[in-house]
């Protein structure tokens, strides 16, 4: 009788889609079924008997053991996310469900787990990112998909470029999607940060100089416009340059010629000319502040990039392409974050914009412990005040009404502006917002 019930619990597990093992106090593990096999690569002959670390080869077996928190908590853990390594070495993504395994009298001798392969899900994901992806820019935000449309025209022309954006909007991204897509591409791309050196050595740094042009130039030495011929130079933060060097950068662009300093004889320059800036450089024409001569040489195509605060739905996207980077990085098995942690990040404002965030979700894989970043592990200026009530964002749903919602009251909740701003249709919006829930007034 026990081999025929034995035998049915056999066939029970082994018609479960997900994987189910067992293990006993010693963390043997004493069942095995088919799927289990199949998601780990490994038979049931070889698994049995064996420590489950030793099977699993887990993220979570060395400091977060679901197993070992149930066994100690006396409570299961539901679809808690890890890793596995399977037997060909590749690394599989699952998630965990725990519970202890009970005697007729109620003693603890053992525990089950089931876990579901998550890799279709994570390929999704991947492909959602390379949906939204465009030369490393990442954005489901209207405004950056209609760059995105426009920067293989602008690169084909060798007309100036103007790209304006707070700082840590991804303006060097653009910048070098530019250069990428040009027929100079195999040609050098040169960034310089206008404001990160002062007037003197800046003008040395951009054009060169000559054997004796000052006391200690004892040799020739190009200038970034001399390393970038015939490619592409980016002059980032560029309002910070004199007056004196805005003459000179002037010249430049209407003669393409320069002279190193020391020199008697111009160099001809074939370079395509990039700036970025996170000021307003009409505000500086007016004040006197910047030449107007040269503002309308550099402006001649312009790319002004959204700060995130303005495309929150691309948070999500971020936070994923963040925690891939960070884990290939660090070495480290991070699944995602939690909702509270994506109901920060949602509702947070982003002076630094991109960088930002990208610092806020490498500060937090420094001090997480466990497979997902929680809300103790963000900077404390991120974190929401103790006492504070925290809107929880639960799904992509919900991070989808925020955003929608959020656009609406820019709008003074005039739905065809807030249609035109995400890009959309008005009848879908509309649908969107009845789908949601989202109410038509303020």
């Amino acid at each position: 009788m026990t081999d025929k019930n034995n035998d049915t619990t056999e066939i029970i597990l082994d018609s479960i889609a997900d994987g189910v093992f067992t293990v006993d106090r010693d963390w043997r593990i004493t069942s095995f079924n088919r799927a289990a096999e199949e998601i780990t690569g490994i038979l049931k002959e070889e698994a049995i008997g064996q420590r489950c670390c030793d099977v699993f080869h887990a993220s979570i077996c060395e400091t977060n053991c679901a197993l070992n928190e149930t066994f100690e908590t006396n409570r299961p853990v539901v679809n808690r996310t890890a890793y596995i390594i399977d037997a060909d070495g590749v690394r599989v993504p699952i998630s965990i469900s725990t519970a202890v395994l009970r005697d007729k009298t109620g003693d603890a001798i053992g525990g089950v787990e089931t876990f579901r392969d998550l890799s279709t899900i994570e390929e999704l994901r991947r492909e959602l990112e390379k949906k939204y992806s465009f030369h490393d820019i990442i954005s489901k935000n209207s405004e950056m998909l209609r760059i995105f449309d426009i920067l293989p025209s602008v690169a084909e022309s060798d007309s100036t470029v103007l790209i304006e954006g707070e700082t840590g909007t991804g303006k060097e991204l653009i910048a070098r999607a530019l250069h990428n897509l040009s027929h100079r591409k195999d040609k050098p791309f040169v960034a310089v940060n206008c404001g990160a050196l002062p007037d003197t050595l800046l003008e040395s740094e951009l054009f060169g100089y000559k054997a004796g042009a000052f006391t200690d130039a004892r040799k020739d030495k190009p200038g970034r416009f001399a390393m970038a011929e015939s490619g592409t130079i980016f002059l980032d933060e560029i309002a910070d340059i004199s007056p004196a060097l805005q003459v000179r950068l002037l010249r430049v662009i209407q003669e393409r010629t320069y002279e190193p300093l020391g020199a008697t004889e111009s160099v001809q320059a074939d370079v395509r000319i990039v700036t970025a800036t996170n000021r307003s450089l009409e505000d500086l024409v007016k004040s006197g502040k910047f030449r107007e001569d040269l503002y309308y040489r550099i402006n001649v195509i312009r790319v002004k990039l959204p700060p995130l605060r303005e495309r929150k739905e691309d948070i999500p996207l971020l936070v994923d392409h963040f925690i891939r980077r960070f884990n290939n990085l660090k070495k480290k098995l991070i699944a995602d974050v939690s909702p509270d942690v994506l109901a920060v990040l949602v509702g947070y404002d982003y002076p630094g914009n991109i960088r930002e965030l990208e610092n806020i979700i490498e500060h937090a894989f420094v001090l997480c412990r466990g497979t997902v970043i929680d809300v103790e592990n963000l900077p404390k200026n991120v974190r929401p005040e103790e006492g504070r009530s925290l809107a929880r964002l639960t799904s992509m749903d919900d991070v989808e009404v925020a955003f929608i919602t959020e656009a609406l009251r820019r709008n003074n909740f005039n739905r065809k502006k807030t249609a035109q701003e995400l890009g959309m249709h008005k009848t879908t919006l509309w649908r969107k917002m009845k789908k949601l829930g989202i109410q038509s007034t303020a």
